[in-house]
């Protein structure tokens, strides 16, 4: 039994994750479970990863890594080096040495290389770098012949007749990019043009073979539409005459009437009407002779002359003035014949070539002209080839580790080394926002985002006329700051800084902290609210008042004058309504000072009912907290931008805490905590400290703490030792 890699784990994000750090970790990369990948697939763009690379693992070509691609990328790679360790030290720089020549797809590769040196003037160099080999595929590129298969008009080079042809091709079978970017077309673009030239010589081979001896194809098919546009009418004419001649009585009723003609009379009629075309295409007398000119139904005057001209004069060789029966039945048969043969006319994309163009393209050379560009490019072809598997080597060389740590384990991401989804870093709010991705479309995005329990800031980012949005996780400290269409500035991973605009936000703790504060912030925003809300109300109210004043004095006759105020009696004070409020009062104090009497007498036990009360309020937020601080999980973020993540991915409050960070000055420097504008509550301070000292004062009497040092008379446990006897007096 083979014996299993031994791999090695570490855990993060609440996920056992695989270390990949050698070369025979890349190696074994395919032994790994699929079910302990972290991620299942990712995008080609959208990330912070070289695109060149990725298009080059990417087989499938539809913008998206997968494991079998990724692992194939490695198998390809380890098959071309001695020693994979190199694929694990990683860089630009590919040491000739490392190339195992040894296999069948090495030693072309060595060889390559070897040529690439000596080309840039280096063939004593040990080692062959990206930016050679980038520099070699550009110059290939830019030759006549380059390897990529596709020729264009101007790889015929002076040769007018040859390039027109290679435009010809190109305009009717579709165009092909080289690797030069410019259009052309390959091999199987030209056999395919030359097979349909070729078929069209076969096809006009066949009109003799089916009797078809109108030529060209364009005679031909004329003289069909001619025939078919009025076969059916000729035939009835001719079957009238036939009826006439066997009884001589059909012929009224096989000719219009009188009331016929009057109800025409009383239309408006035009060659084109139905009535007319209705009619017989001549009168029928009996005899078997279709005039073609003189005495036709002038609906039909116009097809009919299109017959003798499409198709009588080309078959008969005259315009006949008149059509028999027999001459008809003879004009059928032979269209007939040249019906089949359009009929089999291939279908391709040459269009209406006559045969004499397509004799003239089979003969003028021009297939083998163009042959013999094909051969001449293919003859570059391997070169082209493998200077591309040379680069792919050494980006695979650079780049296959730390995609692998990007892919089948996050640990880029946990060792804060700037994982392939961050974008970069937000700084808004007083904190740095660390985990942000780029998005195409925030909407969508946050109706799967929104299940990571993580507080979102969907972001606009803007710079130089360029546009894209994020979103930033805020993994830490408070929210309360933060609303839509507040600024702040983002850098990307190359430094560069982006004006950044909340354009939507989705809410959710940020830490337990936070969420125990939050009841009493929004209490007091509430209250707040309801404040403004009626102060405004009132406001109103006023402004209406005064403006109507206003408008009664303007509107009001200025020879009217105002009557004298009537000496206004004095106003008696309501007895009753003095009373209802000082027992209202009077209630309302009994109340709180009860209350406040029992929660004296708790004594010891009045901490745990000041935490019991903090809990009752700040508890229930808490909890909840809690519970989504436990799900917070950074999977759904990146499964709406397009990957496929395996694991859960939690986002714990220590790895929080390290995503988003808020200010702190530093702790060598000087600080002046002196404010010349800060608000004065000298007041304010003053009632709040007289009021805790007088709670303090009356706790520590209830608990007998003073009683050393208090009279007597004044002691809490004289107080209560009096309250019985006092009773008993009472009683």
């Amino acid at each position: 039994m083979q014996q299993q890699y031994e791999w090695q784990f570490f855990r993060a994000g609440d996920v056992d994750q695989v270390v990949i750090r050698t070369g025979q970790d890349i190696a074994h990369i395919g032994e790994l479970d699929k079910k302990l990948w972290v991620a299942l697939a990712c995008p080609t763009r959208g990330i912070e990863f070289d695109s060149a690379t990725l298009d080059l693992i990417d087989e499938s070509k539809d913008g998206r890594i997968r494991p079998p691609e990724l692992v194939a990328a490695c198998e390809w790679a380890v098959a071309r080096v001695r020693d994979p360790q190199v694929l694990a030290d990683g860089g630009d720089v590919l040491q000739l040495a490392s190339i195992n020549d040894a296999t069948e797809d090495g030693a072309p590769l060595l060889a390559e290389a070897r040529r690439v040196l000596e080309l840039a003037g280096e063939p004593q160099a040990k080692a062959i770098t990206l930016a050679q080999v980038q520099e070699r595929l550009a110059s290939l590129q830019a030759l006549r012949f380059n390897g990529d298969g596709v020729v264009s008009a101007a790889t015929a080079e002076g040769d007018e007749a040859l390039a027109s042809l290679i435009a010809r091709i190109q305009e009717l079978y579709g165009a092909v990019d080289g690797h030069d970017g410019v259009p052309g077309i390959d091999r199987i673009k030209a056999e395919a043009f030359w097979v349909d030239v070729q078929s069209l010589q076969d096809w006009f081979g066949k009109a003799a073979e089916l009797g078809c001896h109108l030529q060209p194809r364009a005679l031909a098919l004329a003289a069909a539409e001619a025939v078919n546009a009025v076969q059916a009418k000729v035939d009835d004419f001719f079957a009238r005459t036939r009826l006439v001649e066997f009884d001589a009585n059909a012929k009224a009723p096989l000719n219009p009437t009188e009331e016929g003609y009057a109800a025409l009379g009383v239309q408006v009629l035009s060659n084109t009407s139905e009535a007319l075309a209705a009619l017989p295409l001549a009168a029928v007398t009996g005899e078997r002779n279709l005039p073609l000119v003189h005495g036709v139904n002038p609906a039909w005057a116009a097809a009919l002359q299109t017959l003798r001209e499409q198709a009588i004069q080309p078959v008969f060789g005259d315009a006949l003035m008149v059509l028999i029966e027999e001459q008809w039945d003879q004009l059928k048969t032979m269209l007939a014949h040249c019906q089949n043969w359009l009929a089999e006319c291939p279908a391709t994309p040459l269009g209406a070539l006559s045969e004499a163009e397509v004799q003239a393209l089979l003969g003028s050379g021009l297939q083998d002209a163009l042959t013999q560009l094909l051969d001449h490019d293919d003859a570059e072809k391997e070169h082209s080839l493998q200077a591309m598997a040379l680069e792919k080597l050494i980006r695979l060389q650079r780049d296959l580790l730390p995609l692998l740590n990007n892919f089948v384990s996050f640990s880029c991401f946990y060792r804060r080394e700037g994982a392939a989804f961050q974008a970069g870093t937000l700084f808004l709010d007083g904190r740095s926002c660390d985990l942000t991705v780029e998005v195409a479309d925030a909407a969508a995005h946050s109706v799967l985002a929104a299940m990571a329990k993580t507080y979102l800031a969907y972001c606009e980012c803007r710079r130089e006329g360029q546009k894209k949005i994020i979103v930033a996780a805020f993994t830490a400290g408070d929210v309360d700051f933060l609303f839509v269409g507040r600024n702040g500035v983002f850098y990307d991973r190359a430094g560069n800084d982006w004006d950044a605009t909340i354009i939507k936000l989705i809410d959710n703790p940020t830490s337990i902290g936070q969420a125990f504060s939050s009841p009493y912030k929004k209490f007091v925003r509430m209250i707040e609210e309801q404040v403004a809300k009626h102060a405004a109300a009132k406001n109103d109210v006023v402004n209406a008042s005064l403006s109507d004043n206003a408008t009664k004095l303007v509107t009001a006759p200025k020879d009217l004058a105002p009557a004298p105020a009537a000496a206004s009696a004095p106003r008696k004070t309501d007895v009753g309504t003095v009373a209802a409020i000082g027992v209202a009062l009077g209630s309302l104090s009994a109340v709180m000072v009860g209350i406040f009497g029992k929660f004296i007498e708790l004594g010891p036990w009045i901490p745990v009912a000041i935490l019991g009360i903090v809990l009752a309020i700040s508890g229930p937020s808490m909890l909840i907290a809690w519970l989504k601080l436990r799900q917070r999980s950074l999977g759904p973020i990146l499964d709406a931008s397009g990957w496929a993540i395996n694991g859960r991915m939690n986002i714990n409050l220590g790895l929080g805490r390290s995503l988003s960070q808020t200010a702190k000055v530093p702790t060598n420097a000087k600080r002046s905590y002196a404010d010349p504008y800060a608000d004065k509550h000298g007041l304010r301070n003053t009632l709040c400290v007289l009021g805790l000292v007088v709670v303090t004062v009356l706790l520590a009497w209830r608990m007998h703490w003073l009683d050393a040092v208090l009279p007597s008379k004044v002691s809490a446990q004289t107080a209560v030792s009096a309250a019985p006897v006092a009773e008993d007096t009472a009683k």
